[in-house]
C-alpha cells in the first residue's frame, strides 16, 4: 500500500520534469523517506520513545531483530508450546499466538513488573541468578512442575544464557526450533556447533535499540518454522 502511494505521488514528477532532474529528486526522497517509513512501519519510533518494543499500533513485540520477527510473525502457532528464558514484552506476544508459554525471569525486579501483566496461558517463574548452576537448578525444578515434557519453540533471551542451551536441546521436541537473541555473543556458536542444528541468522535492528546485532533460529530438518507451505508476505504492503 505505502510503495504504491509513492508510485502515484512521484509519478507527476517524472512526468512533468526532465530525467536529469526527477532522478536526483528521487535519490533524494528516497534516501530521506527509507528511514522514516521502516521506524514508522516497524513502530521503531514508539519503541524509543517508550523503551518498550511495541509495533506501530501499540502491541507488544520481541526484542528479536526485526528480520527475526518479519518471519516469525507469519507463521502459526495455535496448538504451540513455548518455553522462555527471560520474559516481557516477547512473553506477551508469544502468548497471543501460541497455546502456552513458560517464561523463566531472572531478575527479580523486572518479574514482580511483569507478574501481574500475564495472560491466562502463561506460567511465570522467577529464578535465582547467584550462579550459572543454581540457575540452571532452578529452572529444571520450576519445569518439573509444568506438565509439558517438550516444547514447540524455546527462547533463550536472558538467565545463564550459554548454560540454557544444554536445557533448551533436552526440552525441545523434534519438529521446534531454539530462538537465540544476541546471537554473536553468549558462546551460542560454540554451544551449538557439534549438536547437528541448522542455523539461520536475522540481523537487523531491534525496537528501539539504535545498533543491530544477530537473533539465530537453530533447527533440525523437520522443523514446523520451515515448512514450505507458508507463503512468502509481501510485508510492504502490510498495514
Amino acid at each position: 500500500m505505502t510503495q504504491t502511494a509513492l508510485r502515484k505521488a512521484f509519478s507527476p514528477i517524472k512526468t512533468l520534469l526532465p530525467r536529469w532532474l526527477s532522478n536526483p529528486l528521487r535519490n533524494l526522497a528516497t534516501a530521506f523517506l527509507t528511514p522514516v517509513l521502516f521506524s514508522s512501519r516497524t513502530g521503531h519510533f514508539w519503541s524509543s520513545l517508550k523503551m518498550k518494543a511495541v509495533s506501530r499500533h501499540g502491541e507488544p513485540l520481541p526484542w528479536y531483530t526485526y528480520p527475526t520477527i518479519d518471519f516469525l510473525k507469519h507463521r502459526t502457532y495455535e496448538n504451540k508450546m513455548i518455553l522462555e528464558f527471560g520474559g516481557g514484552q516477547s512473553t506477551l506476544w508469544w502468548a497471543a499466538r501460541a497455546k502456552h508459554v513458560v517464561t523463566m525471569e531472572g531478575d527479580r525486579g523486572w518479574y514482580e513488573t511483569i507478574k501481574d501483566t500475564m495472560p491466562a496461558n502463561v506460567d511465570l517463574f522467577h529464578i535465582e541468578m547467584d550462579s550459572p548452576a543454581g540457575c540452571v537448578a532452578g529452572v529444571e525444578q520450576a519445569l518439573a512442575t509444568v506438565p509439558l515434557p517438550k516444547f514447540d519453540v524455546v527462547v533463550i533471551d536472558g538467565l545463564y544464557r550459554y548454560e540454557m542451551i544444554e536445557v533448551a536441546c533436552q526440552r525441545l521436541a523434534p519438529e521446534g526450533v531454539i530462538i537465540c537473541d544476541n546471537a554473536e555473543g553468549y558462546g551460542f556458536y560454540e554451544g551449538f556447533r557439534s549438536r547437528e542444528f541448522a542455523r539461520v541468522d536475522f540481523f537487523g535492528n531491534a525496537p528501539g535499540v539504535l545498533l543491530p546485532h544477530c537473533t539465530s533460529v537453530f533447527f533440525k530438518p523437520d522443523s514446523f518454522l520451515f515448512r514450505p507451505q507458508f507463503p512468502i508476505p509481501d510485508i510492504g504492503t502490510e498495514r
